[in-house]
């Protein structure tokens, strides 16, 4: 497999990972993400999100409500883990070892990390 292929379906990879996490999220809490990057290196998968906040959380935080905001986002965190690694181990053919999930209110951004079992790379080593 040549550079530019190895690229392709890395990008290929990256973009599908991301788009699987945005409606993840739109199912659960009823808006997605409105942008998502993922970047993938050997064992670790890092997604980054931005403009991430629903209505409510943003008029929670107006309201200076900021601990109820992380708390909220909290309990979100809980209940998309089990799908957000089933997702991922689904998309990559990779076992994913653990997941850890963490916010920014200002600016609204959120970072889901995949550490993944060790296997074959892109150039089969």
């Amino acid at each position: 497999m040549t550079a530019s292929q190895r690229e392709s379906q890395g990008g290929d990879l990256r973009r599908e990972i991301s788009r699987a996490l945005v409606e993840l999220m739109k199912e659960t809490t009823g808006r997605g993400p409105g942008r998502a990057r993922t970047y993938i290196n050997e064992n670790v998968i890092v997604t980054l999100l931005r403009d991430t906040m629903t209505k409510a959380e943003r008029t929670l935080l107006d309201e200076d409500k900021d601990e109820a905001v992380r708390d909220l986002r909290r309990l979100f965190q809980g209940v998309l883990r089990e799908q957000a690694i089933e997702t991922v181990q689904r998309i990559t053919g990779r076992k994913v070892l653990a997941f850890l999930s963490d916010h920014a209110l200002d600016p609204d951004y959120a970072i889901e990390t995949f550490i993944l079992e060790p296997g074959l790379t892109n150039d089969g080593s």
